[in-house]
């Protein structure tokens, strides 16, 4: 399929984040560093609502910490978690309505070479992005790229359309790691990809079923 290196319009972004993550799939985020620019196709996602989603980070109103998950669409909302890791999320809905998709993991397609020296202990392509932390890690990313324009050419990080996932390669299941509404089906990723993270949780595992 046909790789399309535009860069996605905000319009385009201001969907509910369910349907942001979806369409996130196969993206391309890219980012410039003193290095290089590093690019990694999205292979893995999670969608966060706001006010009516009780694992999302605008749950409880807005705050300094979530207030670029209000708006408007189309730019990078960066935070810190554990004292130690860096997240990445795109921001999407209509401006004033809280919501994000948060970027798991994915495949690196631009700047292998200098992901490789970032991330010496890897045992494999699949693993250079593999899961959220090490994403943003090796992207480069941390606060100071929290608000981004992901639109703007201009911007040091860009979302690029990518290679469009065909639907019966998308597989949904129930988000990783969060304490509350676990069993909601809101991580999207591509089956078959080598950087999808394993899910590991406690108790009956669901079933997992192709997008539709």
């Amino acid at each position: 399929m046909r790789v399309d290196d535009r860069l996605f319009r905000r319009e385009e972004l201001a969907l509910d984040p369910v349907d942001l993550a979806r369409l996130l799939l196969g993206a391309v985020l890219e980012a410039e560093t003193p290095e290089g620019i590093v690019g990694v196709r999205l292979a893995e996602v999670e969608a966060y609502r706001g006010l009516d989603d009780p694992a999302s980070h605008c749950y409880r109103g807005k705050t300094p910490r979530n207030a670029v998950m209000w708006g408007p669409a189309g730019h990078l909302y960066v935070y810190f978690v554990y004292g130690m890791h860096f997240c990445a999320n795109v921001v999407g809905t209509e401006d004033g309505q809280p919501g994000a998709v948060l970027l798991r993991a994915g495949e690196v397609v631009e700047g292998a070479g200098l992901v490789r020296a970032r991330r010496p202990n890897a045992r494999g392509n699949g693993e250079l992005a593999k899961g959220p932390a090490i994403l943003t890690s090796v992207l480069g990313l941390d606060r100071a790229q929290n608000g981004a324009d992901l639109t703007d050419p201009a911007s040091p990080v860009r979302l690029r359309r990518g290679e469009r996932v065909p639907a019966e390669r998308v597989r949904v299941g129930p988000r990783v790691g969060v304490a509350m509404a676990m069993d909601t089906p809101w991580r999207f990723w591509i089956d078959g990809s080598p950087a999808v993270s394993t899910y590991r949780r406690g108790g009956k595992r669901r079933q997992v079923r192709p997008a539709g």
